[in-house]
């Protein structure tokens, strides 16, 4: 009995720290991308109003550009939220995870609209699901950000 405690000691630990710190890894590495789009794009318009703030004619028409990101959670994060759910209150990896999403469909929009050569987007909306069967055995929880906005040109990013 003290040989299986241990070994499970020996091998359950360092496999939870090191899924903590690999998970982690990733999750500050994907944080930190999306702000340097964000850097990258400081003076791109985003609203999310239905008019064309500061709009001026072009040789382009607004258009509709849309995007979309499915981001997952990882193993030991679903492990730990399954306690929380238990428990009761915030799963809090769940909420990061859907702003990491938004964050992300957000970024691919500015990219999209500005490859196309616009540089500002209005009337932005974001659509999330969660998909993924949480209760089914081993099923991983995923967010899935569906975004679309309006392209056009503005005066006030000109230049």
């Amino acid at each position: 009995m003290l040989e299986l405690f241990i070994g499970l000691l020996f091998f359950m630990v360092p496999a939870v720290v090191f899924g903590m710190i690999f998970g982690r890894t990733i999750e500050k590495r994907h944080l930190r991308r999306l702000d340097e789009h964000d850097s990258k794009y400081r003076g791109f318009l985003v609203t999310q109003v239905k008019s064309f703030p500061d709009a001026v004619p072009g040789n382009q028409p607004p258009t509709l550009i849309c995007s979309e990101v499915v981001i997952a959670s990882d193993y030991l994060k679903n492990f730990f939220a399954s306690w929380r759910n238990f428990f009761g209150g915030e799963v809090r990896s769940y909420s990061r995870m859907t702003e990491r999403a938004k964050r992300e469909v957000v970024a691919r929009l500015v990219t999209e609209a500005e490859a196309l050569g616009y540089n500002a987007i209005c009337n932005v909306r974001i659509e999330t699901a969660e998909i993924g069967n949480r209760r089914q055995k081993g099923a991983q929880a995923m967010s899935s950000c569906i975004g679309y906005a309006t392209a056009y040109h503005c005066s006030a990013n000109k230049g």
